[in-house]
């Protein structure tokens, strides 16, 4: 089984791709939580295009991907987990729960930190939130986070079968839980225990920052439960909020040019977590858009 899976890396990850984006994209076009507000077909082939440009970019720059790391890992005994002689498939699981939780961190990390921010706020400045938001990342914020996992992967030692699952298990809830989904409201409660889901992780992407800086979970809800980052609803209902960021409200810029260069124009304003506090003028702006 084990080696079979490694054997089928590629082709196991690309159908899981385009099997949850398929189904995430039909879902979102047979019952949709939202409006669009700007042009589908504009945002789709700009936000696919930086997919396939970091594609071919990690290719390139990191030809040790994170499954080529745990194996060198495994041959050197690197990472805490090949110094505990336990059950292989136990010490997966608990490699996927651990991989994510780093992912967890990161997240809150490129929040808080002013420059980190000015790479991620690119995944934010979309007017509108749909399955293509889900892999929309800055190049430069790409190779920072595949540099935070291989160094996370040689630390914890976790198997190329749990990595190659948690790579397919994040892939598919950030397509899942960045879809414009409308499910029943009791399925979302429940659903809330187990995965984050898209009315929770929609919370994420409100302009109110005080809302943009909560709900940071792509896979499993619980981080944010236990460090005390869950918002469960915005304020202004899920309908009525505002997608997006306070800079880069135009519509020129869901270009991908527009978006490679989003890192080094305008400034933070507010968002980092230990920056400058919205005014109230602010948030009573932002409620009214």
């Amino acid at each position: 089984m084990e080696s079979w899976i490694l054997a089928n890396e590629a082709t196991l990850r690309l159908s899981a791709f385009l099997g949850i984006f398929t189904f995430v994209a039909l879902g979102e076009w047979l019952a949709p939580r939202r409006q669009l507000s700007e042009s589908k077909p504009v945002r789709w082939l700009n936000n696919l295009g930086i997919v396939f440009a970091n594609t071919l970019i990690l290719r390139a720059f990191m030809p040790v991907m994170a499954v080529g790391m745990a194996q060198i890992a495994g041959q050197r005994g690197w990472g805490l987990l090949n110094l505990w002689e336990g059950n292989f498939w136990v010490k997966a699981v608990l490699g996927v729960v651990l991989l994510d939780l780093a992912i967890y961190l990161q997240h809150v990390m490129v929040h808080s930190l002013p420059l980190l921010w000015r790479l991620h706020r690119m995944h934010h400045a979309d007017l509108d939130y749909d399955v293509t938001n889900g892999a929309r990342f800055h190049p430069l914020e790409i190779l920072l986070s595949m540099g935070i996992k291989l160094s996370v992967v040689a630390l914890l030692g976790p198997s190329g079968v749990a990595v190659i699952c948690f790579e397919v298990l994040l892939n598919g809830t950030a397509m899942f839980n960045h879809g414009n989904l409308r499910l029943p409201l009791w399925l979302d409660r429940w659903l809330r225990f187990v995965v984050v889901t898209p009315d929770m992780h929609r919370v994420h992407h409100s302009v109110i920052r005080s809302e943009t800086n909560s709900n940071y979970g792509f896979n499993s809800p619980w981080w944010d439960y236990l460090f005390g980052t869950y918002k469960a609803q915005p304020s202004l209902g899920h309908v009525k909020m505002t997608i997006g960021i306070e800079e880069f409200r135009s519509s020129r810029e869901l270009w991908i040019d527009r978006l490679l260069s989003q890192p080094f124009r305008g400034h933070t304003g507010g968002y980092p977590i230990n920056g400058e506090q919205p005014s109230p003028d602010s948030l009573l702006s932002n409620q009214e858009n």
